[in-house]
């Protein structure tokens, strides 16, 4: 019998942290941009300070967990669930194609490519589980078919494990890039994942109990869409009636993004989503 080695916090928050600063981000911020924005964050630091009459136990005890954090490579996790999602309704209110939703901190770059129509890599204990088939068409606004466009793809196991972050899944199981054909079809099978916590064992995880939250994710597929000249999406998508959807930890839900696939004669569980790009 092979026992299953459970990723930690600490552990995927290394791999997360390791996967983000190895991209070297940069943004074209002033500093006078910088300077307004720095001093109205502080500012509401002292409001809160000063409403709740915060004491020096409470501050001892933030600055702690806030270095636990740090040491526990949590920093993405951390954001990603209680910050991306206001983030990105920010960014996303110029944009009239598809709706976009967290990108979350197990994004992988450089899955292997697959054609339009194909399987995701997977174990032979995932294969046994329910499938899903997920297919549709990417578009511009205006209907005209985006061929080769990109649908990167991830999502955890039915476990609720991201391979990449978890030691005990093979490189690149349930992730890959999509390449859509001439008429910008693709037909993606897969399996249907489940809700899973984020991980608990660690400073985040303390802070959610502390507080009487729960740390539940609906089930749901991570997708990142792209084509020539167009403004790429980041979203998920998750589906009718499950769990956890009007109380996802992260706050990531909307109506726009629910499935409801139906199965079909060979028991697969089908669904058509359809991916509309802005121009660039």
């Amino acid at each position: 019998m092979t026992t299953i080695e459970s990723p930690t916090a600490a552990g995927s928050g290394s791999a997360a942290t390791k996967n983000f600063t190895d991209l070297r981000v940069t943004a074209d911020t002033s500093p006078e941009r910088l300077s307004a924005i720095a001093t109205e964050a502080f500012a509401g630091f002292s409001t809160l300070i000063d409403k709740y009459e915060i004491t020096y136990d409470e501050y001892r005890v933030l600055k702690q967990w806030l270095i636990d954090v740090g040491a526990g490579g949590e920093w993405p996790l951390l954001l990603d669930v209680f910050v991306e999602h206001d983030i990105e309704e920010v960014n996303s209110r110029k944009y009239q194609g598809s709706k976009g939703s967290i990108e979350g901190p197990y994004y992988l770059p450089d899955a292997p490519l697959l054609p339009a129509r194909c399987t995701l890599p997977m174990r032979g204990r995932d294969a046994r589980q329910t499938p899903l088939v997920l297919h549709g068409q990417v578009t511009g606004l205006d209907g005209t078919p985006l061929p080769a466009a990109t649908i990167e793809i991830w999502h955890a196991d039915a476990e609720g494990y991201y391979s990449g972050f978890a030691p005990h899944l093979p490189e690149w199981n349930l992730r890959g890039t999509v390449v859509t054909d001439g008429d910008g079809r693709y037909e993606i099978t897969t399996i249907q994942p489940a809700p899973y916590q984020i991980p608990t064992d660690g400073p985040t995880g303390k802070f959610i109990e502390a507080a009487g939250w729960h740390p539940w994710r609906p089930a749901h597929l991570h997708l990142r869409v792209a084509a020539h000249r167009r403004h790429p999406i980041i979203t998920q998508l998750y589906f009718q009636g499950g769990d956890w959807l009007d109380s996802d930890v992260a706050s990531a839900t909307k109506p726009e993004l629910l499935l409801d696939p139906k199965p079909d004669a060979a028991g697969r569980n089908c669904v058509r989503y359809d991916f509309v790009l802005d121009p660039e």
